[in-house]
């Protein structure tokens, strides 16, 4: 989570929230045991303080200095912190039954720093949720057909998206550091057309 540059203008959600919350909501309700969570990558809290107020104690952490910023002025109780993404955070904060991350990876440098710190702050048999812009064939023809791929790939975006994540690629990434059980969902429009991908893995 190098991107430490990441601009955020308020604690409040952004669009992407009207489709990913309520399939996190959905995933998180599924889990049974002790509501504890990690967001990893955790920006202006927004998301954060939406799971509290579902009843789950939350910790994370974001590089960001405005993100953290942003986030304790709006809402303190929370705790949130500026840190880098390394699997010593577990030594911090111990490991969760849960830990999320939303629209992250895309942003990150070094996916396997990134993939590791998940699997370190994951119990064993804990659940990751990360979700990222989705990407298949039929989308893919669609954006070039449409002349929208300049668009899509924000290459003129500083610490905008700089990896692009398919189901078999996240899978792979997420089976490398020790999880299994892996299964994606695809939000916002229809299936072939979604907006994000979201993999919910087992930790081994």
């Amino acid at each position: 989570m190098e991107a430490r540059g990441y601009r955020w203008d308020s604690a409040a959600h952004n669009a992407s929230h009207t489709y990913l919350l309520p399939a996190l909501f959905e995933i998180l309700d599924g889990v049974r045991g002790p509501r504890r969570c990690f967001d990893l990558g955790c920006g202006n809290g927004s998301v954060a303080r939406a799971v509290s107020a579902r009843g789950w104690r939350v910790s994370g952490v974001d590089p960001s200095d405005e993100g953290i910023a942003r986030a304790k002025e709006a809402y303190p109780e929370l705790d949130l912190h500026q840190a880098e993404a390394s699997p010593v955070l577990a030594e911090r904060f111990g490991t969760f039954p849960v830990v999320y991350s939303l629209e992250v990876i895309e942003h990150v440098y070094a996916p396997r720093i990134f993939a590791r710190t998940l699997a370190a702050l994951t119990a064993p048999g804990g659940v990751a949720i990360v979700s990222t812009p989705y990407h298949g064939y039929w989308k893919n023809l669609a954006l070039a057909l449409t002349g929208k791929m300049d668009a899509h790939f924000t290459a003129l975006w500083d610490h905008g998206h700089i990896k692009f994540w398919s189901f078999a690629t996240l899978g792979a990434l997420l089976r490398e550091v020790g999880f299994g059980q892996i299964e994606f969902r695809r939000v916002g429009r229809i299936p072939p057309l979604a907006k994000s991908m979201i993999a919910v893995a087992r930790r081994r």
